[in-house]
C-alpha cells in the first residue's frame, strides 16, 4: 500500500507540474517572441528565414546574414521612406551603413544595428524583382 501511495503522490505531483508548465507555455504562445541581441537570418530560395525577428530598443544587435543562394542579395531595413528610395535607386553597394548590407552569393555578412526607437520596420531585398518574389521580412523593436 505504501508503495502505491508514493507512486500516486509522485504521479499527481508530476501531473500538476505538467499542467502548470502547459498553462505557462500557452500563455507565452500568445505573446510575440522575446527580444534577442544575436540573430542569424538565412537567405535560401530567395526568402529570409526567419522572416520576422524581435529585438530590444537601444541595445546593439548583431545580425548575421547568410546567403545560401547562388545569386547576390541585399538586406535593407527601414521605414517606408527608406524602401521607397531603394525601390527606384541605382546604388549597387551600401558601404558603411549597418542597415543596408549586400550579401554576395554563398557568403555571410555580419552587421551590428542599434534600433533607437520602438516600433516595426521592414527588411527587403531591393535587387530587381526580389521584393516581388517575397524577399520581405519584419523587425519588431521593443
Amino acid at each position: 500500500m505504501r508503495t502505491r501511495s508514493a507512486r500516486l503522490g509522485i504521479g499527481a505531483g508530476l501531473l500538476g507540474l505538467v499542467l502548470v508548465a502547459s498553462a505557462a507555455a500557452l500563455a507565452f504562445a500568445g505573446r510575440s517572441s522575446p527580444p534577442v541581441t544575436n540573430v542569424e537570418i538565412v537567405i535560401h530560395y530567395s526568402k529570409f528565414q526567419p522572416s520576422e525577428i524581435t529585438v530590444p530598443v537601444g541595445v546593439p544587435v548583431t545580425i548575421t546574414l547568410r546567403n545560401d543562394d547562388p545569386i547576390d542579395h541585399e538586406w535593407i531595413v527601414g521605414d517606408d521612406a527608406i524602401h521607397a528610395v531603394h525601390r527606384v535607386g541605382t546604388e549597387p553597394l551600401h558601404p558603411d551603413r549597418p542597415t543596408e548590407v549586400v550579401i554576395p552569393a554563398m557568403s555571410s555578412q555580419t552587421t551590428v544595428v542599434t534600433f533607437e526607437t520602438s516600433g516595426r520596420l521592414q527588411f527587403i531585398c531591393h535587387l530587381p524583382l526580389h521584393e516581388s518574389y517575397g524577399m520581405v521580412g519584419a523587425v519588431t523593436i521593443r
